[in-house]
């Protein structure tokens, strides 16, 4: 164990471009090293190549950016249906589905996603018929978001509900 830590160690220490040699010294140790002794025969080890992440150029804003970004409320109605209003959501599980009223309907790349008591929830989608699970029992707020990447192009209002759930002790 000893020897692989040292290799281990000798790999991060060398410089990106170093070469690695393997021989066996007089005692019958297999020893990594990076220079390859006089008189012994040392065999170049293959190592795979170095991950590397090259940097993104900054582009200089261009003027019909304005124009290529999409419009905020490019929805006339974007809304959560599906949620008790007067009484609590049973859910014994905390799982249920919420459906999203939105008009006209969902432009490409446009994606649905949630957002449960100010945090966005589970994974974006382009269908209006969201699944929550696992939902603590109480009162929560739910909105949905249409998404286009990581920007946000609108908000429904936050529907404020309770959810009622089956308590085992």
């Amino acid at each position: 164990m000893g020897r692989t830590f040292l290799y281990i160690l000798l790999l991060i220490a060398l410089p990106a471009s170093a070469q690695i040699y393997k021989y066996t010294d007089a005692s019958g140790n297999t020893v990594y090293s990076d220079h390859a002794p006089d008189g012994v025969k040392a065999q170049p080890v293959a190592l795979p190549p170095l991950n590397s992440v090259q940097p993104q150029a900054q582009s200089a804003p261009s003027s019909d950016a304005a124009s290529r970004a999409p419009a905020r409320n490019t929805y006339e109605v974007l809304e959560l249906t599906g949620l008790p209003t007067e009484e609590a959501l049973r859910a014994n599980n905390g799982t249920f589905t919420v459906n999203v009223l939105i008009k006209p309907r969902l432009q490409a790349p446009h994606q649905l996603r949630l957002v449960l008591d100010d945090e966005p929830y589970g994974q974006p989608s382009n269908v209006p018929i969201l699944q929550l699970v696992n939902v603590d029992r109480g009162e929560h707020r739910l909105a949905v978001q249409v998404i286009d990447g990581e920007a946000i192009i609108q908000q429904s209002p936050s529907a404020v509900f309770t959810v009622q759930r089956v308590h085992k002790p």
